[in-house]
């Protein structure tokens, strides 16, 4: 291995450590702030807290356009140039886009305030919350330029600081408004966090480049490349809510909220805590593909270098989990919830699939092809929502775990079209090993523990722990 492909795995883990670890903080911060609100508000406190905060994601995506994204690319591919001034223009006119559409969300979320109100509660009492809404789209727009202007220009700790420091603020301001305030105070939570967000991001903001004035025109220009790739992002990921949405209205009236509580909670456990790994390696992986998204030979290193990686790292912890598959759901619900073990296990070995398919997808939005990744996107929501249909008719519950495991074959087989036909790149045949021994271990380990074979799936996975680490040193090392 060259000494530039070893410094390629040691950038990628050591985001996904940093990353990771404040992914995970984030998430115990959202745990105890969800207690909290149960315990001193109760079900109506949830239930508003998740009301407001659906409106927000859902403004907020909307008007955003993608840009906490889509401008990575941009930025990416100006700080490759080296030159300050060509950084320090896109700075500026991120900036300005960031402002222009955090005003623009805000001022829809003023004049729809009556709207939202009458829609969500079936009044007019919250029309003045929504009102209050507008101040947190307005923040996170702001927060958002500046996590791409960081993430773009490489200043990975300050962006894991952003986060960590901002969500420990959040909570730390939001506990004694629960606390006094009880059922008014989750307005005032939601733009704490937002504020703390957005100051955090002022003090850890880039300032390594000259501050530049760009005119309305010049920041127009030079930003609608991103805004439209940031559209087409945005309508691929509104086809994905608008297929969860209808597979879980279908599954409601067809089997029940039960059914949907339990296709959520293990949706849940594959999708989200595995997710927080390949979120935090795309982290340093997407603005590094961007700069590069000129040259052929360097987007293969650097794909095959991360699926290696990708597949050393989740190898282990997908075993792992289909392991402790009965403590896991123990731990996070209720024994009741057994039911989806053999679900999250089929889920787990798509999970493999999905993190190839990652690696490949992020091509796409390196070289900007807004066109094909909303296609590819769409194809992939009608897929999985067309499967989760049909296998959940034929095997229930743990149907839904296989149609996860084949639309994820179904959408890897679609983005390897795409970058070896299409942009005509290849892999490591390294790569395809890696792939191949982890899906094998992944069904072993499931297959033993469906068989009562505990004892044959540990030492598989500890197998498989002993040789993800040794590619994990022999990556940092050589």
């Amino acid at each position: 291995m060259s000494k530039g492909q070893s410094n390629i795995s040691r950038m990628a883990m050591k985001a996904m450590g940093l990353f990771g670890g404040v992914q995970v903080m984030g998430i115990l911060c959202s745990i105890v702030r969800t207690k909290l609100v149960a315990m001193w508000i109760g079900p109506v406190g949830i239930g508003l807290f998740g009301l407001f905060n659906n409106a927000l994601e859902m403004i907020s995506t909307g008007t955003n356009l993608g840009i906490r994204s889509s401008s990575v690319r941009d930025i990416s591919q100006a700080h490759e140039s080296r030159s300050a001034a060509v950084v320090a223009r896109m700075i500026a006119v991120v900036r300005k886009w960031s402002m222009w559409l955090g005003l623009a969300g805000a001022l829809l979320t003023l004049s729809l305030a009556p709207l939202l109100s009458q829609v969500t509660f079936g009044d007019d009492a919250h029309i003045w919350g929504f009102v209050a809404l507008s101040i947190a789209v307005l923040l996170q727009a702001l927060t958002n330029g500046e996590y791409a202007v960081l993430q773009g220009t490489a200043r990975l700790k300050r962006l894991a600081s952003v986060t960590l420091w901002g969500t420990l603020t959040g909570l730390a301001v939001s506990i004694p408004l629960f606390y006094l305030l009880r059922e008014r105070s989750i307005l005032p939570s939601i733009i704490a966090y937002a504020t703390a967000l957005a100051v955090f991001a002022w003090v850890f903001r880039s300032r390594e480049y000259p501050v530049v004035h760009v005119d309305r025109r010049e920041s127009f220009d030079m930003g609608k490349g991103f805004v439209r790739l940031g559209i087409f992002m945005t309508l691929g990921n509104f086809a994905g809510i608008l297929a969860s949405y209808a597979f879980n209205a279908w599954l409601n009236v067809n089997a029940g909220t039960e059914a949907v509580g339990f296709y959520q909670a293990g949706y849940t456990l594959i999708n989200k805590y595995t997710g927080l790994i390949l979120t935090a390696l795309g982290m340093e992986y997407y603005p590094r593909l961007s700069r590069v998204a000129h040259s052929r030979i360097r987007l293969r290193a650097f794909v095959s270098q991360e699926i290696n990686v990708s597949i050393a790292v989740m190898a282990p912890v997908v075993a792992l989990f289909i392991l402790l598959r009965e403590l896991v759901v123990w731990i996070l619900y209720t024994p009741e919830f057994n039911v989806i073990l053999t679900f999250v296990s089929w889920g787990m070995i798509g999970t493999v699939l999905r993190t190839l398919s990652w690696c490949l997808a992020f091509t796409i939005l390196a070289k900007g092809d807004g066109k094909t990744y909303l296609w590819t996107e769409v194809a992939s929501a009608v897929i999985n929502l067309l499967l989760n249909i049909l296998f959940y008719r034929w095997w229930g519950l743990d149907g839904l775990g296989i149609a996860f495991l084949v639309s994820y074959l179904l959408y890897t087989l679609i983005v390897i079209v795409v970058y070896f036909k299409v942009y005509r790149l290849t892999v490591s045949i390294a790569s395809f090993y890696n792939l191949l021994w982890t899906l094998a271990v992944a069904a072993a380990v499931m297959a033993a523990m469906e068989a009562g074979l505990t004892a044959v799936a540990a030492v598989i996975t500890a197998v498989s722990i002993a040789v993800a680490a040794r590619q994990i040193i022999t990556l940092w090392r050589k």
